[in-house]
This record gives structure tokens, sequence and C-alpha cells, in this order.
């Protein structure tokens, strides 16, 4: 359990490593750089929330 966790984590890291350059070209007006950041912000808040949901069955796991 704790390997998919580690993976998911890895990914969400990526998915946020590989926004960074978009965010500073639309910091500079670039409006195609501002969509593909809204974009990649929404699959950004899945795998959060696909690492929180990996939290949670760990800890669910440990209770019993």
């Amino acid at each position: 359990m704790e390997d998919y966790l580690m993976q998911e984590y890895e990914t969400l890291k990526t998915l946020v490593a590989e926004t960074e350059a978009d965010i500073n070209k639309a910091e500079g007006g670039n409006k195609a750089a501002g969509t593909r950041v809204r974009k990649q912000m929404q699959k950004i808040k899945q795998a959060a929330h696909i690492v929180r949901s990996r939290v949670l069955e760990i800890r669910s796991t440990e209770a019993k």
C-alpha cells in the first residue's frame, strides 16, 4: 500500500514541476500558457485527491 502512495506522490510532484514553466509564461501575459496551467491544475487536484485517499486507506488499514 505504501508503494502506491509513493508512486502517486511522485506523480503529483512531477505534475507540479511540469507546470512551472507555463506559470511563468502565463504571468508574462501568454494566454495559451494560462489555459495550459488551468488544465494542469485540474490534473494536480485529481492527483492530490488520490494521494489523500491512499493516506486514508493506509490509516484505516493500520487501525485494524
